[in-house]
């Protein structure tokens, strides 16, 4: 028979704690609803809130005042209704795979249909009583969603299941002065006069900040809830919303020509001080980040030394006052001196991934908005 840990407070026992500031995604939210009214504002919450947490991250924001939510897969939809009741909107964006349309109806999800085989689907299925489909259309991603001719050729069935929207993704609103931006946008304008009783949605996070002239009736925010630039090489207009620490599991003394890690990849330069922590790539703090990341402590930039392994990883402590340098002290890894962007710029990738990375063995703490939603904005 186990017994059960003697240390009670999971914090204690947790090599790396992860806090997300609910507080900040309801600010953020806030922010770009303003930004895009009369437009309404949708939260994207795919990927278990991008990693932050499906569920707390929708329910905040429902609070706040959202009203419709998106993920990505069935089984994300259907944990998110279980979760949440029956009362918000909660959209689909892969849509219904061979023989899935009956759970879409029977849990009230609405499918976004990507080619004429998922309208077929929901066709077989739709009653008056079920939610109004999203039609995707594809407008230069080649991704998901309608080709033209598709598009064309589906009109009839489109308007026969009663889709309530018109939905398309832009490929590169990261980068304003993109022409394919524009093109989309035409593309989009074009297909919308086909049927144009139904409502429009053609931006996310970046794209909002193309212009108004993107934002139709209903923009979808992901990425920038969770305090990513949405405005890349610009100043984030964001709050950061994650704060990621891992403990000191040892601090030791290190001479000149020893070597670091796996592979003895680093080779100490001088003597130092080593300090080893409780987060490796089985985390989520990629292994792209070896001789490249670092860490914060007392104010001092921490050096992380060679590769990244599964369960830890060893910053160059040096410079670090000896009255911090002991086990259970905290290296910040993301937080007000490393930002997410950051972190993912030295890991040679994008804060999404950074974000959606970050694995079960984090100790979640979650920071709620203030019970005044006005203090929020």
């Amino acid at each position: 028979m186990c017994s059960k840990p003697v240390t009670r407070d999971p914090a204690t026992r947790a090599g790396t704690v992860l806090e997300i500031d609910l507080g900040a995604v309801v600010a953020n939210w806030r922010l770009l609803a303003a930004k895009t009214a009369p437009a309404a504002c949708a939260a994207v919450v795919k990927a278990n809130g991008y990693g932050l947490g499906a569920v707390p991250v929708a329910r905040a924001l429902l609070r706040a005042g959202c009203r419709k939510l998106f993920v990505a897969t069935l089984d994300e939809g259907l944990a998110l209704r279980e979760a949440l009741g029956a009362e918000p909107e909660i959209a689909v964006f892969n849509g219904p795979l061979p023989g899935s349309a009956a759970d879409f109806a029977a849990a009230r999800l609405t499918p976004v249909l990507n080619d004429p085989g998922q309208i077929a689907e929901w066709a077989a299925v739709a009653a008056s009583d079920k939610p109004l489909p999203i039609v995707h259309i594809d407008t230069g991603m080649s991704r998901l969603g309608l080709s033209p001719a598709e598009f064309e050729q589906s009109l009839d069935r489109v308007a026969a299941i009663g889709a309530s929207m018109l939905l398309s993704h832009l490929a590169c609103a990261e980068t304003p002065e993109h022409a394919l931006n524009a093109a989309q946008r035409a593309r989009f304008l074009a297909a919308r006069q086909r049927l144009p009783a139904l409502k429009a949605s053609l931006a996310a996070s970046s794209g909002i900040f193309l212009g108004r002239e993107f934002h139709f009736e209903l923009v979808r925010p992901g990425a920038a809830l969770y305090g990513v630039n949405p405005r890349p090489g610009a100043a984030n207009p964001m709050r950061p919303a994650v704060r990621l620490s891992a403990k000191i599991v040892q601090v030791r003394k290190i001479d000149r020509g020893e070597s670091v890690g796996y592979g003895a990849a680093h080779i100490m330069d001088g003597p130092g001080l080593l300090a080893t922590a409780a987060i490796g790539y089985a985390d989520g703090w990629l292994r792209s980040l070896s001789h490249r990341g670092c860490g914060w402590l007392a104010g001092k930039r921490v050096p992380l030394l060679g590769r990244l392994s599964m369960d830890l990883a060893t910053f160059d402590v040096s410079a670090v006052p000896p009255a911090e340098l002991y086990p259970g002290n905290m290296i910040e890894l993301i937080g007000d001196h490393y930002g997410v962007d950051a972190a993912a710029a030295d890991a040679g990738t994008i804060g999404y991934e950074m974000l959606t990375a970050l694995g079960a063995r984090h100790h979640r703490v979650y920071r709620e908005p203030p019970s005044d939603s006005k203090t929020a904005e």
